[in-house]
């Protein structure tokens, strides 16, 4: 365990944001961390945890601890002739986790490939991509809760949903995932019914792919849409598709025929955050010295200078376009880190 004093964030959040935390805590092992909130109690101040900083804006600086998840080690357990249950640190990086179970023909993690961020961040937010989440591959979690201790959870009592879970609800700032075991098959059934992952696949004419194919192809369409956070800050999509009721969505189709939505439960529709922001304008329009990246509407980026309020007010000012054109409230994805002014 390290602890570093007045520590400027800006190389820990993928936006870039410069900003400093009154102290930093870094942690590699598990039973490191009663001592640590021990001591960012004692501190006096709020304190939060950190994994790889790809799905947080930091608005000013964070007057408090910052507890730096580093856990490390993939470990594998074989617990059928098809299945094995590998368990990840939580500081461990989510796309060598994924590279791992390619390598090693471990298939369920194909279609998440290249998501930025830690495997301790990944069942709170319920990453998912490409037709497949988080969940559809979890088997249990370990971690320390504030009050009680040392916990494991299964994947019932995790309560996910759409980028959800307890962990973001009722267990918000009183849980720390140190490890996350997911049960993956050495004889994988491909999730490829997503329609990009599709299309991806058909122009390099592969008709049965492997889990490194399918790894492979979700990469590259990822990096041709998205930018590489070490190239101009941005932390992938920033506001989660709404869900609306079919009948909104049915009635908005009339006079947009060409906005996009996807089943999401009986009665729901998720719309395409994408499609909307683009719709009002926003695909690539820079202000100042923030914007949205010109080949995804959902990307907000800073273009080297940007404050994480200046990235805010940006997403403030889609959020109204949005509202006011189809009566849709986008959601960020985002966490927010500091005072948010209406």
């Amino acid at each position: 365990m390290q602890l570093h004093k007045d520590f400027d964030l800006r190389a820990l959040n993928t936006f870039g944001i410069s900003v400093k935390c009154k102290y930093l805590i870094e942690i590699q092992e598990e039973d490191e961390l009663p001592r640590a909130v021990e001591m960012a109690t004692h501190f006096g101040y709020p304190f939060m945890v950190l994994g790889g900083g790809s799905n947080m804006l930091f608005t000013e600086d964070y007057e408090g601890s910052i507890l730096y998840m580093r856990i490390p080690g993939i470990s594998v357990e074989a617990v059928a002739d098809d299945e094995v249950l590998v368990t990840a640190g939580a500081g461990v990086v989510w796309n060598d986790l994924v590279n791992f179970a390619v390598e090693n023909g471990y298939g369920g993690l194909e279609n998440l490939a290249l998501i930025p961020g830690t495997v301790g961040a990944s069942p709170i937010q319920n990453i998912g991509a490409y037709g497949v989440e988080l969940q559809d591959v979890f088997e249990s979690l370990r971690g320390y809760h504030l009050e009680q201790g040392f916990m494991d959870f299964d994947k019932k009592s995790c309560h996910f949903g759409y980028r959800q879970s307890v962990f973001k609800g009722a267990l918000k700032g009183k849980f720390i995932v140190t490890q996350v075991r997911f049960r993956l098959s050495t004889k994988p059934v491909l999730k490829l019914h997503y329609g990009a992952l599709q299309e991806a696949l058909a122009q390099r004419g592969i008709q049965k792919p492997s889990i490194a194919q399918v790894a492979e192809v979700v990469s590259s369409v990822r990096v041709s849409k998205l930018p590489d956070p070490s190239s101009i800050g941005n932390a992938g999509s920033f506001f989660k598709n709404p869900e609306i009721p079919e009948e909104q969505f049915q009635r908005l189709k009339i006079d947009y025929p060409d906005m996009v939505g996807y089943p999401a439960g009986e009665g729901i529709v998720k719309a395409s955050a994408a499609w909307l922001i683009e719709s009002c304008g926003w695909k690539g329009k820079v202000v100042g010295p923030t914007g949205t990246y010109a080949k995804h509407a959902l990307v907000l980026v800073n273009h080297g200078s940007a404050t994480g309020s200046d990235i805010w007010a940006l997403a403030q000012s889609i959020q109204r376009s949005v509202q006011e054109r189809y009566g849709v409230l986008l959601e960020p994805e985002v966490n927010i880190i500091g005072q948010i002014h209406s």
